[in-house]
């Protein structure tokens, strides 16, 4: 598999042979949604939580006589079919959204995306991209000089003066190979790859 390498300035140089294992594969999209969907399930926090009827604020005072009315019987205002009563299944805060995937699993997803992407012209490859300084202004012209505003950089290792130049870009993001996630990948219009963390991506999902 050959993948588009790619200058500063944004324009292609030449190519750089991946393995096809891992940028070659058939795109599996039942998967790369399972993937997806449980990456973002194990983030949540679980701190939501509701009152039941014993946990309201109300009296226990019977709204009116058992009989003699003509209007249905009722004991309290806390009944989960009252308006302001206790919910009847209230979600408890120490909600479990914890999805399992199998690592196998998450491995034949990733090569999925990334064989995606490639596929799609959405994943380019540098040699390597640096900043002088921990400059915001100097990455967003380096960036826009390329032709992206919305992309994720992924490197072997972080480069700090890149990392700090990247924080106050809101549709910019850096990260390490070995700290890629699909979720991610499939979030941004573009990927850029540094020839060192193909080689990276190669060796985790072998």
């Amino acid at each position: 598999m050959e993948l588009k390498l790619i200058n500063e300035q944004g324009a292609q140089v030449s190519s750089v042979q991946a393995s096809d294992t891992t940028f070659g594969r058939e795109y599996n999209e039942a998967l790369v949604h399972q993937v997806v969907t449980s990456f973002l399930a194990n983030a949540r926090s679980g701190t939501r939580a509701q009152l039941d009827r014993g946990e309201v604020s109300h009296t226990t005072h019977k709204p009116w006589r058992q009989k003699g009315t003509g209007r249905a019987r009722a004991g309290m205002s806390s009944s989960p079919i009252w308006r302001g009563g206790g919910k009847a299944f209230p979600n408890s805060p120490d909600e479990n959204f914890s999805q399992k995937v199998n690592r196998k699993m998450y491995r034949a997803s990733m090569q999925a995306i990334l064989s995606e992407l490639a596929r799609q012209g959405r994943l380019m490859v540098i040699e390597d991209l640096k900043v002088e300084g921990p400059k915001t202004k100097a990455l967003a012209l380096k960036l826009k000089g390329m032709g992206y505003e919305q992309v994720l950089i992924v490197t072997d290792n972080v480069d700090e003066n890149l990392y700090l130049s990247s924080r106050n870009l809101a549709n910019v993001l850096v990260m390490e190979a070995q700290h890629a996630d699909p979720y991610s990948l499939v979030r941004y219009p573009h990927v850029l790859l540094t020839k060192s963390a193909v080689k990276k991506f190669e060796e985790l999902l072998a």
